[in-house]
């Protein structure tokens, strides 16, 4: 078969895609089931890959793409979709020979909202009040989405971001290393396709995507950049939100809004240790979300205090410059293989990406399944299970012996001596997964050492340990984290009692409704709430938009309803509150093998979710106004 130019690049491209993704974008195009019959079906691997080949013999393989190149190029001719949108029995079907692997029912309308089938936000513009607006706290990954959203359905905005541009974290962490865990085709908004250049970005193509994302859906004329939200107060005979601005120039502002999104996001402000003699130190210190711009550790000793995620990527980026690494080891983790760490998205397949919306959002969906809720089964205790110290149940436990032998065979001729030192104890997933970029590897290099004792003093330019060890060292960072525990800290907000924000969630034991809605704070919603954190792993992105989607659906049900003030019921947020602590107590997060920072000093879960995402789906595909206390919209009488 004799190709012309622009066939070929379909055909080079479909030579290096995905068979599992490819059969899907046969079975929709063809409308022929035979693809999800043997000798087709994809068999199972291991581990978090996208399984390209499927397992299929090559011959099947070249069957798939010759039959994938006859589809496309006769779809891209103006054949239309066979199947524009199969019946959720068939796309849970479909899922599940793509995985290889049963996926439930209830998957299938959610899966269909993925590919766009049903439809996720509705964008018809809604008669919104000239003066009824909206105040967006933040302008990272959340606000954008926010803000976007809002402005396709037409309502007032205005969007407050203390930085001088779009990204929140991400304009922020710019240490080395840092990028994302979760594939960026999955760790990006459904609504914004990108041109990936690699499988799992680092930080400078990430924030790309989020300006790239703000320009685009023009929004950015309608933030205030360099504007910090002081306080917000709750206007009970106004039905409204006092805010007070602190302006670049320092100055005060006070606006109003009758609703507030806060999207200040959790991972912030950095927190420093409590160490004896830091502030004595005289060499240079930095905490690892400040890290300057100049920094230069060529030939320079280096400390890290603190291995959590952020040094796990650090370490092995500055190992080979540096003259020598120490790191002070808080507590061990568990680390999955990264197959495509640093890898970069072949040319052919970015086409295929771009050009074919069935092959990217099938990609999309797999990723999803990978990377959410296949595993949520394995994080359930097993109240039979004969090994609980070290695992939930018989897959936890499988989980536990698959990482424990990568780390084994990383380690190689080291592992006698330092796998005891880095293999955890307690069972996988009870602390945050990371993806091992090369950290075990680093542990063979004969200038990095890790230390078990913790700093208990530093003075001008050395760290002590609690057993009298001494560490030189000409550059010391933090890599302790952020204050994650104490939800909203950037500024403060008193609700409609006069109570604050903060006092009502006492300190550390925030909780919301849907992670999204507080008693005694009306019109007030919060992204990336308490108990909103997929911690079996996945991307964040996708429930914010399932909150978004339900913050739109109540402002929508207010404007229709010419309701003045919404505000969740006690008793309604409360048992929601119940049921997602009851959860958690047959969750990992609550095995007592280790201390995390997802639990607060009451032993209660605060950051993480316990739902599966299809079970929020649900949660939060329509609001139900009978959950709140609603008033009418009040007519204010002039004095």
């Amino acid at each position: 078969m004799t190709l012309s130019p622009d066939e070929q690049i379909f055909s080079d491209a479909i030579d290096v895609a995905n068979i599992p993704t490819l059969l899907m974008v046969l079975v929709q195009l063809t409308g022929e089931l035979q693809w999800l019959e043997e000798p087709y079906l994809p068999k199972r691997q291991p581990g978090l890959g996208d399984n390209d080949t499927g397992g299929l013999e090559p011959r099947h393989q070249q069957e798939v793409r010759e039959a994938s190149l006859e589809a496309i190029l006769a779809w891209r001719d103006g054949r239309p979709v066979a199947l524009p949108e199969p019946d959720y029995d068939l796309i849970v079907r479909m899922l599940s020979v793509s995985m290889a692997e049963s996926v439930p029912a209830e998957y299938g309308q959610f899966t269909a909202a993925q590919l766009g089938q049903v439809k996720f936000l509705d964008h018809q513009s809604i008669s919104s009040p000239p003066d009824f607006n909206v105040i967006v706290i933040g302008a990272g990954v959340s606000g954008l989405c926010a803000a976007i959203n809002l402005q396709m359905l037409g309502i007032n905005f205005q969007v407050v971001e203390r930085n001088s541009t779009v990204g929140g974290v991400w304009w922020e962490n710019r240490y080395p290393g840092s990028g994302v865990d979760t594939p960026n085709h999955l760790y990006s908004y459904s609504f914004a396709p990108y041109d990936w250049q690699k499988y799992f970005c680092l930080r400078d193509e990430l924030h790309e995507y989020l300006e790239h994302v703000c320009d685009s859906f023009e929004v950015r004329d309608t933030i205030r950049f360099e504007t910090t939200v002081e306080r917000i107060e709750y206007q009970n005979q106004k039905q409204n939100w006092l805010v007070t601005l602190c302006l670049p120039d320092g100055t005060q502002e006070q606006t109003e809004a009758n609703v507030v999104i806060s999207a200040a996001g959790i991972f912030n402000p950095p927190v420093s240790p409590d160490i004896d003699g830091l502030e004595d130190w005289e060499g240079e210190k930095w905490h690892t979300a400040r890290w300057p711009e100049t920094a230069d550790l060529q030939d320079k000793k280096v400390a890290i205090i603190g291995n959590g995620a952020s040094c796990m990527q650090i370490g092995p980026e500055i190992q080979d410059e540096v003259e020598s690494l120490t790191i002070f080891q808080k507590s061990v983790h568990w680390a999955a293989p990264f197959e495509q760490f640093r890898k970069e998205v072949p040319d052919p397949l970015r086409f295929l990406l771009r050009e074919v919306p069935l092959y990217r959002n099938w990609y999309r969906v797999r990723l999803g399944w990978t990377f959410n809720d296949r595993i949520h089964s394995a994080l359930h205790k097993d109240p039979d299970w004969e090994h609980p110290e070290r695992s939930l149940n018989a897959q936890n436990d499988g989980h536990r012996a698959y990482f424990t032998d990568y780390v084994v065979n990383e380690l190689g001729d080291d592992a006698s001596e330092l796998l005891d030192r880095v293999l955890p104890t307690y069972p996988p997933f009870g602390k945050r997964m990371l993806m091992d970029n090369g950290w075990y590897r680093m542990l063979r290099n004969p200038k990095v050492q890790l230390v078990d004792e913790h700093v208990s003093k530093v003075d001008a330019n050395s760290l002590i340990t609690a057993d009298g060890s001494e560490y030189e060292a000409d550059v010391l960072v933090l890599a302790t984290g952020f204050d994650v525990l104490n939800f909203i800290t950037t500024y403060e907000a008193q609700g409609r009692s006069g109570a604050s924000l903060m006092s009502q969630w006492e300190q550390d034991n925030a909780k919301a409704y849907l992670g999204t809605a507080v008693p005694n704070f009306p019109n007030f919603f919060t992204l990336y709430g308490p108990n909103l954190q997929p911690g079996h792993g996945g991307s964040l992105i996708f429930v914010v938009e399932m909150q978004v989607r339900y913050i739109l659906d109540v402002i929508q049900k207010m404007l229709e309803q010419n309701l003045g003030a919404v505000e969740i019921r006690q008793d309604i947020h409360d048992k929601y509150n119940e049921d997602v602590d009851e959860a958690h107590t047959q969750m990992v997060w609550t095995h007592p093998g280790m201390e995390s920072y997802y639990r607060n000093e009451r032993g209660r879960i605060v950051v993480n979710s316990p739902w599966r995402n299809v079970d929020f789906y649900a949660m939060t595909r329509e609001a139900d106004l009978s959950e709140y206390l609603t008033e009418p919209v009040a007519e204010l009488v002039a004095d």
